[in-house]
């Protein structure tokens, strides 16, 4: 009989230590990486890993790195981050102390009454003082797995933190260099305007003396309400990217006034396109490393999970020291010690434990289609900014030479004109043409820096190990 309970312990052990086995994390999701991109545009020379860190330095401009450096600072989303990396090392360590025994110090003391010795009772006191200790063996690794899974979780927060300062900056970026666009928009509207009042007073004078007609009167002024309309909604949108921007750097609008209401030209220079793979997007982007930190912390979860199938051990002692105090007994004192070894293995409960293993399954299942897509969807994000920025490129061009033909023909009226060839309406016809095209050059020029920022956002360009290290110690 004895050697039969051996037997079957034996083969007891042996099966849960085969199930146990079958818990190991899953092998990383493979997802297809092309070798190249699609769209990347030649360069002559291409940035690295480490100008990606600081690629806004690249737009040489001191107020653009003022900003960043304020929003680095100060900005409230990536304060909240901070807050979410800081809250999951705390789980972590709590998911982590399971591992360890538990030391507790305890006290008792108690008064109790005995009516077996009649007629009269027996009246005592009773205390205990000392220490007690507990701790799960985790044979299984239950309780391993579950730490597995609060480190990656810790790793995803500050992944996620890092995705949130990329946002950041780009945002802060693409802000200013749209405000300087605008300003500068506004400069060449306003001088259309004047240009076009010009062409109206001609007009009149013109009409006084029978030369021209209502028709025309009417025409100019259309135009210049068009412009005037134009020049509102341009000043709407300074305003309104001023205001972004100090959300962004966690000031109100009015502490930056100083610095963004005098208008300045876009940056002259431009960083350089970056020459990385597709296949490094993985260590870049942080989108793409938090997702697979939460891959990592679902197949631990899930692996936590299959041990709920086995047998909980749990190691218990105790010591300390008692008395009992009965009158008219003397007092009895005395040392204490218990140690104990506990087991627990489920037989039934209703399906509870094989649902959970369900749902740790399901939930990994969505985690690795959430990663494959997280990569694909980097992938289209820097193929469109490639697109993007190449188209803006081609229009910058196109549209400079137009401002160049249009700057061309303004000369020629004005030679014209004082030759008595053509009349003087004719040159201010010209010169708002010119600046018409001088304006849509301005938005081309403000579109190719953009597009710039979008890349390197979509390269997960703007942070590093150390920024990341020190903005949690803050």
């Amino acid at each position: 009989m004895k050697r039969t309970l051996r037997i079957f312990s034996s083969l007891l052990v042996a099966s849960w230590l085969g199930a146990c086995s079958s818990t190991a994390l899953r092998d990383p999701v493979s997802v297809n990486i092309p070798g190249q991109w699609s769209n990347a545009p030649k360069a002559d020379n291409a940035a690295t890993t480490r100008d990606l860190a600081h690629w806004w330095k690249g737009f040489e401009d001191p107020v653009l790195d003022d900003l960043v450096a304020r929003a680095l600072a100060a900005n409230q989303d990536l304060k909240l981050a901070v807050a979410r990396v800081r809250e999951a090392r705390a789980y972590q360590t709590v998911a982590e102390s399971v591992l360890f025994p538990t030391v507790d110090a305890t006290a008792d003391v108690g008064r109790n009454k005995s009516f077996e010795r009649l007629p009269k009772p027996t009246v005592g006191t009773t205390w205990n003082i000392g220490v007690a200790a507990a701790w799960e063996i985790d044979l299984f690794g239950g309780n391993r797995f579950e730490a597995q899974a609060a480190s990656a979780q810790t790793r995803a927060s500050q992944e996620a933190r890092r995705a949130v300062q990329v946002g950041v900056l780009a945002e802060v970026a693409t802000s200013y260099l749209e405000l300087r666009g605008a300003q500068k928009q506004i400069d060449i509207v306003t001088e259309n305007i004047a240009v076009q009042r010009k062409q109206l007073q001609f007009l009149e004078a013109r009409y006084r003396a029978g030369l021209s007609s209502e028709l025309d009167i009417a025409r100019q002024q259309q135009l210049i309400h068009t412009s005037q309309a134009a020049l509102a909604l341009l000043t709407n949108a300074t305003a309104a990217l001023s205001h972004r921007i100090a959300v962004l750097l966690g000031k109100p609008a009015s502490d930056l006034e100083s610095l963004l209401a005098r208008p300045a030209p876009l940056p002259s220079t431009l960083p350089e396109i970056p020459g990385l793979l597709p296949s490094d997007l993985f260590a870049q982007r942080p989108d793409i490393r938090r997702a697979q930190a939460e891959l990592t912390a679902a197949a631990a979860k899930l692996s936590s999970a299959k041990t709920d199938l086995f047998p909980k051990f749990v190691l218990s002692a105790r010591g300390g020291r008692g008395a009992l105090d009965l009158d008219p007994s003397p007092n009895a004192v005395g040392n204490i010690f218990a140690l104990g070894l506990g087991v627990v293995q489920p037989l039934f409960n209703a399906g509870r434990i094989r649902a959970n293993i369900e749902a740790a399954d399901a939930r990994l299942s969505q985690v690795a289609a959430r990663y494959e897509k997280t990569y694909l969807t980097a992938l289209e994000e820097v193929e469109d900014a490639f697109v993007a920025h190449t188209t803006a490129r081609e229009r910058r061009e196109e549209l400079t030479q137009a401002a160049q033909e249009a700057a061309r023909a303004e000369h020629l009226a004005e030679e014209f004109y004082k030759r008595g060839i053509t009349d003087f309406l004719a040159v201010l016809d010209s010169e708002r043409v010119k600046l018409t095209a001088e304006d849509e050059r301005a938005k081309a020029e403000t579109a190719v820096s953009v597009s710039m920022v979008s890349l390197y956002r979509a390269f997960g360009g703007g942070w590093t190990s150390a920024d990341t290290a020190v903005a949690q110690e803050k």
